[in-house]
């Protein structure tokens, strides 16, 4: 693996602010999701891992400003920074060293613009306003509006002009089964914030009450209505089968990597059950660095 400043040479990221805007948007990424990033460091081709680490900032930042206070203090934070980003991707300048960073990756990899307004839209609307799912409908609306464009104004740099159609698409069933493994790993945390990531028509075909869930019982219909949940979302993974192919061959080996991070989380949420909703079902460490430590063999040198 290269040193950070050769990657960043490589990539053709030359200037000491620019370099030092590359390095504290993947600093915040490291601080955050250490194993994506990691998986960016040892197995994406390096010209590619300043943009896609500067992509992940940003859609984190994007998340963590959608997420954070009462509604109103989330709307406002979302229009302050969509004013930022605007500005910052029209003049290329920000005094956020990250969304200096990030527009620069957009412009670099040509990005098209739409992606990241829909993205900012969606957070504002879909995210900060969320009040949980009333049916299949309503998810698959909410990966519309904000999971999607989410991911895209991340993995969309790889593609140097953006994404096709076809890749687009394959990134909308990858985000579909993500999202699905995401709710129910987290079920526990995102019931202590109020926030309930199952359909309330799911509920009812089990006979399955909110208060059910938040109080964790471990009752058969509860385990009923959670494997048909880790059901769905196996469909969905294997449905998301072959995004690698439609993934710039450099960035092929960090797909593999996440997919099968995301099968493995899923088999701990199958297996957990019930205890699913007492503890957050997290990547653990071993097997993160077993599933790196396998892909970084794999990967030619």
């Amino acid at each position: 693996m290269p040193s950070w400043r050769t990657t960043l040479t490589g990539a053709g990221i030359s200037g000491p602010r620019l370099r030092d805007d590359y390095t504290h948007a993947a600093r915040r990424v490291l601080r955050r999701e250490p194993a994506p990033y990691l998986a960016l460091r040892l197995l994406a081709a390096p010209p590619l891992v300043p943009a896609l680490a500067a992509g992940l900032a940003f859609m984190n930042l994007v998340d963590d400003v959608a997420e954070t206070g009462t509604p109103r203090q989330r709307a406002a934070g979302l229009a302050a920074l969509s004013e930022r980003v605007e500005a910052a991707l029209e003049s290329g300048d920000s005094s956020d060293p990250l969304l200096r960073a990030y527009a620069h990756a957009v412009d670099s990899r040509g990005l098209p613009p739409h992606w990241v307004s829909r993205f900012l839209e969606g957070a504002a609307t879909a995210e900060a306003g969320f009040d949980g799912f009333a049916a299949e409908e309503d998810f698959q609306a909410y990966l519309d509006a904000y999971a999607w464009p989410g991911v895209l104004v991340f993995t969309g740099l790889q593609y140097q002009g953006g994404p096709d159609p076809e890749q687009a698409a394959g990134w909308r069933r990858f985000v579909d089964a993500a999202q699905r493994v995401d709710f129910l790993a987290d079920l526990r945390e995102d019931l202590a914030d109020g926030r309930l990531c199952i359909p309330s028509a799911r509920l009812d075909e089990h006979s399955v009450t909110r208060a059910d869930l938040e109080q964790a019982r471990d009752t058969p219909a509860v385990r009923a209505l959670l494997a048909a949940e880790c059901r769905r979302a196996r469909t969905a993974l294997d449905a998301a089968h072959g995004i690698g192919d439609l993934a710039e061959p450099g960035l092929r080996p960090v797909i593999a990597t996440m997919t099968e991070l995301m099968a493995h989380q899923l088999a701990a949420v199958e297996r957990a059950g019930a205890a699913a909703l007492r503890r957050d079902i997290g990547y653990g460490l071993a097997a993160p660095l077993r599933i790196l430590v396998r892909a970084a063999r794999r990967r030619p040198v």
